[in-house]
């Protein structure tokens, strides 16, 4: 069995979501000695796709016609398109349409956690599907207090860090943690994010990444090492974001034993629990409550933390990589081609 891992644009996607679920795809499948390949080019039984565009259309009509089962991996929802780009509310009107056709198309469908497959059967996509975790590589991301003094020392960060990872979206949250950290300005807020985009955003979110408040900091993209510093220096892992399919950077941020603060959104609902895991938050004024209470009550941020953990073990990428293959050969079986 060999296995075409998809994504158009690798490049621009690196720094992404779904440019990082691309690399958890590739370890997982190594650590389970599955043969794939990320060449269109190359012969292989079956194709992952990750993404939407015009290429991975093209990949689905060619496999199509040579009889090569498809499985789709959605990471891309109507909902989650919104409050994106210059313009991404428009495109979310029509995405629902163009996204059942699309989807319609595989074979089968990955979904990163139950309420992503919620939405996508609510556009009428009747195709078989399972759920599986994006994953999260815990011999990685694992709390490393010399990377985590070493971001200190980068940033002269001398008081409570509250870090968020993500895009500058306004879907992200982004004006919230910002509101929050203008009520909290004895603490360091730290936003992680590709700042290349900065083009494509809307103006308002322009302006803030230019002019943050004094203890607010966009350092812009950071690689895997460093932002293991970043998760094990933050006194606080705050992520505002209003949709999301899953949150790899959650994925790490509970690998690396962060006290997290969410909003209660529907996505964690099935596997992130209130008060065990993390600290859910409905309003601004909660998120500054949780945050405070997190930083001055270090026993409860350790008792999240250590729990976090253990919701993150259970994501390792060796169980991903299991439950891909599973899924593989049984859409190969069910295609009368064997494994």
């Amino acid at each position: 069995m060999k296995v075409l891992l998809y994504a158009e644009a690798k490049r621009v996607l690196s720094r992404s979501g779904i440019g990082v679920a691309l690399k958890h795809q590739m370890e997982a499948l190594k650590r389970v000695q599955v043969d794939f390949t990320l060449s269109v080019d190359d012969e292989y039984d079956l194709a992952h796709i990750n993404t939407i565009g015009p290429g991975a259309r093209f990949v689905a009509s060619s496999c199509r016609s040579r009889d090569i089962p498809i499985v789709w991996h959605v990471h891309t929802t109507a909902e989650d398109i919104r409050q994106s780009f210059i313009f991404s509310n428009v495109y979310s009107k029509y995405a629902r349409y163009s996204l059942r056709r699309l989807y319609s198309k595989a074979d089968f469908l990955l979904f990163p956690t139950p309420y992503t497959e919620s939405v996508v059967r609510s556009y009428g996509v009747t195709v078989p599907g399972r759920v599986i975790s994006n994953g999260v590589d815990t011999n990685f991301f694992k709390r490393d207090e010399e990377k985590a003094k070493n971001f200190r020392d980068k940033f002269n960060l001398t008081g409570p860090v509250v870090l968020c990872v993500a895009l500058p979206f306004k879907r992200k949250g982004i004006h919230d943690f910002v509101e929050v950290a203008k009520k909290l300005k004895d603490y360091h807020f730290i936003w992680i994010g590709s700042k290349n985009i900065a083009s494509l955003l809307p103006r308002d979110v322009r302006q803030i990444l230019k002019n943050p408040p004094p203890n607010v900091v966009f350092p812009g993209f950071m690689s895997q090492d460093e932002l293991v510093g970043a998760y094990s220096a933050a006194d606080v892992f705050f992520f505002p974001s209003y949709e999301e399919n899953e949150g790899i950077a959650v994925l790490e941020a509970l690998s690396c034993e962060c006290a997290i603060v969410l909003r209660d959104i529907p996505v964690y609902r099935d596997w992130l629990q209130d008060g065990v895991s993390c600290l859910k938050g409905k309003s601004n004024e909660d998120f500054e409550k949780f945050i405070k209470e997190l930083v001055e009550d270090r026993d409860l941020a350790k008792r999240l933390g250590q729990n976090a953990r253990k919701v993150a073990l259970e994501r390792d990428l060796t169980i991903i990589g299991q439950n891909l293959k599973l899924v593989y050969e049984e859409v190969l079986k069910n295609r009368g081609k064997g494994k």
